[in-house]
């Protein structure tokens, strides 16, 4: 009976996507280029965990971190583009309230743990820089499985909540979300229940998963920014910068464009470019940061040229 009384009181069951208008010029263009954006990430990941598995020389903390992290951006892409892809094809634009609530819990929750892995990452780069002498004693395989498995825990636990409260709201109209996905607070506008209890259970969990580990990175480079400054020679500088400049560009650009979707004041000009920052951070860093990593890192070069390498004897012994 209280279904019954629940599904009546229920007058919305699909929502439409907005996405990028309905200039069909424009669907023609971005299909193709989000479909190569979609290719190229989910392949460049997907040889960054294949690098790390296979070859021995990699498995090392930072490059643990890295293989969690690129399956990450595989899952992290595929929990938006193909459902853009489709709409962009097809030019159906509707999701339904049970689908559209599921792919917020996956994107929601694959973002929380990368703001808990880049946290692990700082804090591995930290101990490699400002304590090198017991950095293999501190960062053990242990402590490694620790620390991943617990940002995956707390990321999936906490979008669970959030989203099971999403679940049992109520949608009475209008049912049009101006975005290209399922976002929080596009969705919490649609409801006509209360959600001041939501709210406030978001920004708790949003601190601890988003801000909490946001904090400890900042803390992790101040002190590896001094502990790098206070080195003598300009090599030494140098060779310390290099261990951790990777991750330092992903960090930036991740916190950096989620700072601006999310934080910064809502005026009209951050309101018409929300879109654009949006696509940066959930469609263009997962794309950019194997590329970061096998252009700016020796080792990870040396692994695929190893790779590529075993697969030519392969083909020629074949």
């Amino acid at each position: 009976m209280a279904d019954t009384g629940w599904r009546n009181k229920t007058s919305i069951m699909e929502f439409i996507l907005l996405g990028f208008g309905k200039v069909p010029e424009l669907q023609i263009l971005l299909f193709p280029l989000f479909l190569m954006i979609y290719m190229a990430t989910v392949a460049g990941n997907i040889l960054i965990v294949v690098l790390v598995v296979a070859d021995q020389h990699l498995h090392t903390p930072m490059y643990f971190f890295l293989g969690n992290l690129s399956g990450l951006e595989t899952c992290y892409s595929s929990a938006i583009l193909p459902r853009m892809l489709a709409s962009l094809l097809t030019g159906d634009t509707t999701i339904s309230v049970s689908t559209c609530i599921a792919q917020f819990y996956f994107f929601a929750s694959l973002a929380a743990t990368e703001c808990c892995l880049l946290s692990a990452m700082s804090y591995d780069r930290y101990l490699a820089v400002c304590k090198p002498l017991h950095y293999a004693a501190l960062m053990n395989g242990r402590l490694c499985l620790q620390l991943a498995a617990g940002s995956w825990l707390s990321g999936c636990l906490a979008t669970l909540i959030i989203s099971s409260l999403m679940s049992q709201l109520t949608f009475c109209g209008p049912n049009e979300i101006d975005h290209f996905f399922c976002d929080f607070t596009p969705v919490i506008k649609l409801s006509c229940s209360d959600t001041s209890l939501i709210l406030v259970l978001d920004l708790l969990l949003a601190s601890l998963c988003t801000l909490f580990p946001f904090l400890l990175t900042v803390l992790s480079y101040v002190y590896i920014i001094v502990t790098i400054l206070r080195i003598p020679s300009t090599g030494g500088r140098q060779k310390a910068f290099s261990t951790c400049s990777s991750h330092l560009i992903m960090v930036t650009m991740f916190y950096g464009t989620i700072i601006i979707v999310y934080m910064l004041p809502k005026s009209n000009t951050l309101r018409d470019l929300n879109k654009m920052f949006s696509v940066f951070y959930s469609v263009l860093t997962p794309l950019i940061n194997p590329l970061i990593y096998s252009l700016r890192n020796k080792e990870v070069k040396e692994a695929l040229g190893r790779l590529i390498h075993k697969c030519l004897i392969f083909t020629n012994i074949g």
